[in-house]
């Protein structure tokens, strides 16, 4: 064995072993599309709210159309069942921290490092204590919406032996919630300033009309309830950002779908679907002058090497107070590491196919000229169907469970417009174009050379979702890569599905802003 193929062999070894530890660590991290889901049902919430001046306005149909019959019992079986895996997940989290540490490990924390695996857990577990403290409120208050008062209290009571001195925000508010709706009602000390630091959107205005009726501030009820009559407008225009334009999208890519399996039946060697035809002008045919083993030295020291070693290790030794950065500064820093990352893969790229110069007509291929705008369009349609159908099977495995891009909580939490845009360049600007150069205009041409088209855009579609480093997104994104794939293999031009990422991830963006927003 040379010594090239030795560095690189261990260069895989150290890859390969952090990727695992990677996925293994998203196990017990809860998935945005859990978030996601519960967000929308706090727009839900504020648009039941709306209170049309006139029956036949559009606005009152629109309402209709988007609430559904039974509004508020939605809602409340979508917290329930939150709540329960939630509770399931915990009860898990914590039996494998039993399972896999003992109690002297437990007693030397610090000093061991083999417990930075429970320091994980711990504070996995710590979070979903936290989320379903939050669920048991906002759950009570809809029970309570639906008459259901006695399950409410229930709910809110807490133990008696926890004492008051050491009761969390979320066990105070809990406490205050069972004093608005106990017979008779007791309002307790600091209520608003509770229920205004830890209740959010609508559950929040139902808490406060609550206190004002009980205290008989008509002044303070009026004022509410004409700011919810605001958010319940704002609120319906965002379920039709988020409802209704995807749902047109969904539709239109089921149609696309239906005519290219329908083609591929009926005229299957001249349907779009046979990738390879002779004679054919956008037959996927690259010729590649190199062998696996520089396809497998760009990979693993361009991409997996650079992005898991060295741009963290660059980053260490820089004196950034991280923990101590607000949404911008984070924002900025994604920015940077992602910078660094492209900077560095592309770098090894064209170093290693440097001695290949010029390289055979077809590859990296990006002309203005052409179709390729529509085949990014049709295949951003096509893929939103695939997608959801896969997201929607995969949800039923991972049940909450398997983590997410860690970026994409921080935009639905975020409110800085900066930050927004920050967060837009880095993933509808800066991923499509560098992971576009490597999974597409690299790797899968240079895959063709051992495996047939389908296979090549198949294996490539996979790394590409095994380098986003989350178990719950392995089956979603994978699907995305396929039909990224298919659509630069049909097209011959890297814009194509440079433009179908950037539409994809600016949707995901942008349905994360507007379901943020209807949190306030």
């Amino acid at each position: 064995m040379t010594i090239k193929r030795l560095m690189l062999t261990l260069l895989t070894a150290i890859a390969v072993g952090l990727v695992l530890l990677s996925l293994l660590a998203s196990w017990n991290q809860p998935q945005i599309q859990s978030r996601l889901e519960l967000y929308q049902t706090n727009l839900l919430l504020h648009a039941a709210e709306f209170e049309a001046d006139n029956p036949e306005d559009p606005t009152a149909a629109a309402a209709s159309s988007f609430l559904g019959q039974a509004p508020f019992q939605t809602a409340l079986k979508q917290y329930q069942e939150a709540q329960e895996s939630a509770e399931k997940t915990l009860e898990q989290t914590r039996a494998q921290l039993s399972a896999q540490f003992s109690d002297s490990k437990l007693e030397n924390i610090e000093s061991n490092p083999a417990t930075i695996g429970q320091e994980q857990l711990e504070q996995s577990i710590q979070e979903l204590e936290q989320l379903n403290e939050e669920l048991r409120l906002r759950s009570g208050v809809l029970l309570q919406q639906q008459g259901e008062t006695e399950k409410a209290l229930e709910i809110w009571t807490l133990p008696e032996e926890l004492p008051s001195p050491n009761l969390k925000p979320t066990a105070k508010t809990a406490r205050v919630l069972l004093g608005l709706w106990s017979e008779p009602p007791r309002i307790l000390r600091d209520s608003e300033e509770l229920i205004e630091k830890n209740l959010e959107g609508w559950f929040r205005y139902r808490a406060l009309t609550q206190l004002y009726q009980v205290q008989e501030r008509q002044d303070k009820l009026l004022d509410l309830e004409q700011q919810e009559q605001q958010l319940a407008e704002g609120a319906l225009v965002k379920l039709v950002i988020i409802s209704g334009i995807p749902g047109f999208g969904f539709v239109l890519g089921f149609a696309v779908l239906i005519f290219l399996l329908a083609q591929r039946l009926v005229k299957p060697e001249e349907s779009i679907l046979a990738l390879e035809k002779a004679g054919r002008e956008q037959s996927p045919s690259w010729e590649t002058p190199w062998d696996w083993e520089m396809i497998w030295q760009v990979l693993v020291v361009g991409f997996f090497f650079v992005g898991q070693v060295l741009v963290p290790l660059v980053l260490s030794v820089l004196p950034l107070p991280v923990a101590e950065f607000g949404v911008r500064s984070r924002a900025f820093y994604i920015l940077g590491s992602y910078l660094l990352l492209a900077f560095g893969g592309l770098l090894v790229l064209y170093l290693c196919l440097k001695p290949f110069f010029p390289l055979p007509d077809g590859w990296f291929r990006c002309q203005l000229k052409g179709s390729w705008f529509w085949w990014g369009l049709g295949g951003y349609f096509a893929a939103m169907p695939l997608v959801l159908i896969v997201s929607t099977l995969n949800q039923q495995v991972w049940q909450g469970r398997g983590g997410s891009n860690p970026m994409l909580p921080i935009v639905l939490e975020g409110r800085d417009s900066i930050a927004i845009a920050v967060f837009f360049l880095t993933a509808s600007v800066a991923a499509p174009l560098f992971e576009e150069i490597i999974f597409r205009g690299f790797l899968l041409p240079s895959l063709t050379r051992y495996l047939s088209a389908w296979g090549a855009i198949a294996a490539s579609a996979f790394l590409f979702a095994i380098v986003h480093l989350q178990l719950s997104e392995l089956l979603p994104l994978a699907t995305l890569g396929i039909v990224l794939g298919f659509v630069y293999a049909r097209s011959g031009n890297l814009l194509a599905p440079m433009l179908l990422h950037c539409l994809w991830n600016s949707g995901t963006l942008l349905s994360l802003f507007v379901l943020g927003s209807g949190a306030i």
